[in-house]
Order: structure tokens, then C-alpha cells, then sequence
């Protein structure tokens, strides 16, 4: 039998970390409770030259998704195109015949909402037969989450972002699947981009893993394969510091293969099903650290709230740094 990390380390760090009942036995927000107005004012005030840099992959059907746990890639169709407007259709379809001047095209997407660059609500992990908050895992039904909801997050999502750009901070362009993060990566990458996190903050930790798709030219298995990201060592350093979200550039943000054997995802049970923290993934970071080793200024106002579509367990956003 191993020795390593098992169930019984998650249960434990689960319970340790756990911050159920810490606002009310009736909450949804997780870690969202600790955004207060000043933490808004003060990332105001880091915008000092009006420089906009998403954090976004496009959402196409050249995005990282292969079929596994049900995602594709977004499918975009037309419903009513140039072509309509020539031929007259769309005057009928879409305008009753009452204007043949003004004509017009439309389009729909066909998509998973965790297909591409994406918020993981609190209603996402089920760990035994419960969520978030200790509720049952039945308050997520075949209509929806009726406990941990996306739409807890719709006038959220804002508030000071932070860069630790782990890669950068130990020396190479990308960190190597199967590299667990901890406190110790963590503390190196803060100090890197000469930055504190605290309370209130959204923390964006960059792997590398958006520079190595890009070099290769190809996802390969970025969709669920082996991966660099958050580990078992990380927990306590993310819990200490009373942070709202923490998103990576990763498909599934902890590193991969999973440190337990027994247990798949672990950093999701104690992050989503007991600390109620908000996780990003598959965020592109590329266009922002090459900004802030330019500018060498980590840190900046953050907009990235989620769609709020009702009852959803996740949602695409358009991230936004602010400089």
C-alpha cells in the first residue's frame, strides 16, 4: 500500500480548511464573502494607465476540448446570414416584412459551459453526497443547482488581481506536467513579482501551459492529460490568505496526475466542497506576463464576472486585467 497522499489526507485538510457555516447556514457565496468595498476602491486605484488585457481563449471550435466528461468545443452557427438578406429571406423570417432596408444577420452557440476559459461554481464538486456549505448533492437536480449557483457570482468578480507567474519565477518558460505547486512555488512567484496577497484578492497562477500549446502549435492532451498545477501543499497557504478565486491556465488548475491515487481532483473537494473558493481554468495568461515583465507591476484591477445563467454550475467569462 502507498504512502503518499490518499482519501483520508483530503477528508483531513478538508475538515481542517473547511469553511462551512462561516457565513451562514444558508450560503452560496463562498469565498465571494470576502470582497467589501474597499478591497473594489483599492483595485480602482491600481489603474494607472487604462491598458485592457483579457485572459481569455477564443471560444471556437479550435478550442482544447476532446469529448471527455461530455465537453466539446462551442459550436457557432448562423441563423441568418448575408446570404438571407440578399436573397430576402431574412426580411420575412426576421422583420415581418416591414423594413427591406434595415436587414440583419444572427448566430447561436452551441456549447458546455466549462468548454473554455470558465468559472467552476460551488455547486460543481460533489464529495460523497454533499456540496458546498454541507448541503445534500440533490440541491444540484436534472434542473439545475438550487445551492451553489452561478448566478451566486453575477455582481461579483471584481476586485484586485494578482500575477504569480510561478514559471517565470523559477526560471523556465513552462513548468513540466506533473509539478505540484505548494506554499513554497507560491511564496517564490509572490516575491518574483514583488507582490503580497491577501484578503480580497483574485489570484492568477500561470504554469506555462498556454506558452507550451502555443510553441507546439497543438492542445495535445491539455484536456484532462498530465499537467502542472496546484497541490496538496498549496491548501493551506491559499486558505491562510482569505483570497476570493484562484484560476490557472491548466484544464483542471491542481497538477496532474492527481496526488492521490485513491482519489480523483483532490484540490477540488478541499477547495470547491469545503473552503467554498472560486477556481478558473484554462485562462490564458500569455499577454499579461509578458505586460508585467515588462512593466514589472503584478498586480492590477480585475473584472471577470461569470454569465449569469440561471441555476448553471459553471460559466465562460472574458477575464480582464486592468493596468
Amino acid at each position: 500500500m502507498s504512502d503518499g497522499p490518499s482519501i483520508d489526507t483530503v477528508r483531513a485538510l478538508g475538515q481542517k480548511l473547511s469553511n462551512w457555516g462561516r457565513w451562514g447556514s444558508e450560503d452560496g457565496k463562498g469565498t465571494l464573502n470576502l470582497i467589501r468595498p474597499e478591497h473594489i476602491t483599492h483595485a480602482a486605484s491600481l489603474v494607472r494607465s487604462g491598458k485592457v488585457i483579457s485572459m481569455a481563449v477564443p471560444f471556437d471550435e479550435d478550442g482544447p476540448q476532446t469529448g471527455g466528461l461530455g465537453r466539446f468545443n462551442p459550436i457557432h452557427l448562423m441563423i441568418r446570414d448575408g446570404a438571407d438578406a440578399i436573397a430576402g429571406t431574412s426580411i420575412r423570417d426576421f422583420y415581418g416584412g416591414v423594413d427591406k432596408h434595415f436587414r440583419g444577420t444572427d448566430d447561436i452557440i452551441i456549447m458546455p459551459l466549462q468548454s473554455g476559459t470558465q468559472w467552476d461554481a460551488l455547486g460543481h464538486v460533489v464529495f460523497g453526497d454533499i456540496i458546498w456549505n454541507g448541503y445534500s448533492a440533490d440541491q444540484v437536480s436534472s434542473k439545475g443547482a438550487m445551492k451553489g449557483a452561478i448566478t451566486e457570482a453575477a455582481e461579483g468578480m471584481v476586485g484586485r488581481g494578482v500575477l504569480l507567474d510561478v514559471a517565470a519565477a523559477l526560471g523556465v518558460e513552462w513548468l513540466e506536467p506533473g509539478f505540484a505547486i505548494g506554499a513554497d512555488e507560491l511564496d517564490q512567484a509572490a516575491a518574483f513579482g514583488n507582490v503580497t496577497v491577501g484578503e480580497g484578492d483574485y489570484v492568477f497562477v500561470r504554469t506555462g501551459a498556454m506558452a507550451k500549446v502555443k510553441a507546439e502549435g497543438a492542445w495535445g492532451d491539455y484536456a484532462g492529460g498530465p499537467a502542472p498545477g496546484l497541490g496538496l501543499k498549496s491548501a493551506e497557504w491559499v486558505h491562510s490568505r482569505n483570497i476570493v478565486a484562484v484560476a490557472t491556465d491548466t484544464w483542471g488548475l491542481e497538477v496532474r496526475p492527481n496526488e492521490t491515487a485513491d482519489v480523483a481532483q483532490p484540490m477540488h473537494i478541499i477547495f470547491i466542497a469545503h473552503m467554498g473558493l472560486w477556481l478558473g481554468e484554462i485562462f490564458d495568461f500569455e499577454a499579461l506576463a509578458k505586460d508585467c515583465a515588462g512593466d514589472g507591476v503584478y498586480e492590477f484591477m480585475f473584472a471577470g464576472p461569470p454569465l449569469p445563467f440561471t441555476r448553471a454550475v459553471g460559466s465562460p467569462l472574458n477575464p480582464l486585467a486592468i493596468k
